[in-house]
């Protein structure tokens, strides 16, 4: 895989496969095993390298080698001073590969290579009878059966993912050598002085850019930002937690995951994770599992629910009588005796953040709110009544144009009477009306954000595709392909294989 790191270094898609969270740092309390889990299964892994090659070997030309001089003793001529220079690989083509997770790293190997190279010759020499003769020329060289990898490791340091090159190398069996110009005899010198150390040369140069761009990609590993911006309060936490873990099926590692204000540090309740999710995609094969615990979720309850923004005034339903004391003339008498015919509000406050446990079947949320009566008199807002609600919702996610978009439904809620300034309301009446206000104006309004929902990196031109959404062990499960965008299209590479990160969805803190 020796010739794929000069993609990597500016193109990270390889990681994002199997990483789709950035590294970071925030001030949410971590799990010891983290709230969202990343799988790569062997699909994806197999999709990742034949990419990755595919990338490499565009990236990888033009490589130039450095010049090569030579002194070669031709029988009859004498020593001949031989130059090889503008020497450039324009070409390389991969005939099989192979990648292989150990126990050591990542190894990815190329094998069957063909590379093609040009270069500049030229030659001098002398003797006491002709004191000095030259020629130049160009020549095409063909490498064959070249074999070209390396094993890296990735590991979690302090939260952030280190890159270290455990070994890397190419090997050239074979090389043509075609020269236009020159005599024979300056061929079979050239041939047989030089193969040594074109074969060196090139093997050296392919090696050390491995290196090179290994360390350039740690480099910008390390330099990635700590968080991801997920809305205009919130950021998310997606610090490594834990090692990759490396089977001979599948890559998997364990972010926090968890939400945070964005402007300020804000103390989290601490979420034990009980158990891990099990990853098995049935049907056909996938390239990626994705595990979020309802953690995440809450976290995210939680951060908007101290940020003050569950809250809603409702000035209009589908019944507009009912925001006129007028309309409560059954149900509060009173009021309407006291303020006729006058304008209202209901102004609905969340009192506690709600608490979302994904069950086997979908998602259930608990939410707890106060419905406080207005009326507008007189251009001053005048609080008459307040009544308590536990609502019992449901919801459901899907993973849409790259986003993990929701909704939730009304199950069922009980409501109370807190306290009232006009006497008291009959409870049994005004239920239909709370229940057509929720039904009708706040779902709507809370469906238009989920529907929003968190962005997913968009890798590079990538997205998710044909993502399957299951609920176990507490979490939200997503297995899915990874496709190719082309003008808002799928590319039909995925005919073959089976939207945070909109090159704008994401932005880091």
């Amino acid at each position: 895989m020796g010739l794929f790191s000069n993609f990597m270094a500016s193109n990270s898609f390889f990681l994002l496969l199997f990483l789709l969270i950035i590294p970071s740092y925030t001030h949410v309390q971590s799990t010891n095993e983290g709230s969202i889990s990343v799988e790569l299964f062997n699909k994806g892994f197999d999709f990742a390298k034949d990419l990755l090659i595919e990338k490499a070997i565009s990236s990888l030309t033009p490589l130039e080698l450095p010049e090569i001089e030579k002194a070669v003793k031709i029988p009859l001529i004498g020593t001949v001073h031989i130059t090889l220079s503008d020497l450039v690989i324009y070409k390389v083509n991969v005939s099989s590969s192979t990648a292989e997770a150990g126990d050591t790293g990542v190894s990815i190997v190329a094998s069957g290579a063909k590379a093609y190279m040009t270069s500049n010759w030229s030659y001098h020499y002398g003797t006491w009878l002709i004191p000095n003769i030259t020629d130049k020329g160009v020549a095409s060289i063909e490498f064959e059966g070249m074999e070209i990898g390396l094993t890296v490791e990735l590991k979690n340091q302090q939260g952030t993912l280190k890159m270290s090159l455990l070994d890397c190398g190419c090997h050239v069996k074979d090389i043509s050598i075609k020269m236009d110009g020159g005599a024979s005899w300056l061929y079979q010198g050239v041939v047989g002085a030089f193969e040594k150390k074109i074969r060196a040369s090139v093997e050296d140069a392919i090696s050390r850019k491995i290196k090179y761009g290994i360390g350039k990609l740690d480099s910008k590993l390390q330099s990635l930002p700590k968080a991801v911006k997920v809305d205009k309060i919130s950021a998310m936490n997606v610090t490594f937690v834990g090692d990759l873990v490396v089977t001979n099926s599948s890559i998997s590692l364990n972010v926090d995951g968890l939400f945070t204000v964005r402007d300020h540090a804000v103390d989290f309740y601490h979420y034990a994770r009980n158990s891990r999710a099990s990853m098995s995609c049935g049907g056909r094969p996938k390239m990626v599992g994705i595990s979020i615990h309802e953690n995440v979720l809450n976290s995210a309850s939680l951060v908007h629910f101290y940020a003050g923004v569950m809250h809603l005034i409702v000035d209009e339903i589908p019944d507009q009588s009912f925001l006129n004391t007028s309309g409560w003339k059954h149900i509060f008498p009173q009021l309407y005796q006291k303020y006729p015919d006058a304008d209202m509000n209901l102004n609905i406050s969340i009192t506690s953040p709600p608490i979302v446990k994904v069950e086997q079947e979908n998602i259930n949320v608990a939410s707890y709110a106060d419905v406080t009566i207005d009326v507008l008199d007189a251009g001053e807002v005048i609080p008459v009544a307040c009544i308590s609600l536990v609502i019992d919702l449901s919801g459901d996610v899907e993973i849409s144009n790259n986003n993990l978009s929701g909704s939730i439904q009304l199950n069922d809620f009980n409501m109370s009477l807190k306290w009232s300034a006009i006497d008291s309301l009959h409870m049994n009446l005004l239920k239909p009306v709370v229940e057509n206000v929720l039904r009708a104006v706040v779902l709507p309004s809370v469906n238009v954000d989920l529907w929003r929902g968190v962005p997913l990196p968009h890798f590079h031109g990538y997205m998710l595709h044909n993502a399957q959404i299951r609920y176990a062990d507490s979490s939200i499960i997503a297995c899915s392909d990874v496709a190719s965008v082309v003008r808002g299209n799928l590319d039909p590479l995925m005919v073959y294989y089976d939207h945070l990160f909109r090159e704008s969805i994401l932005e880091y803190i």
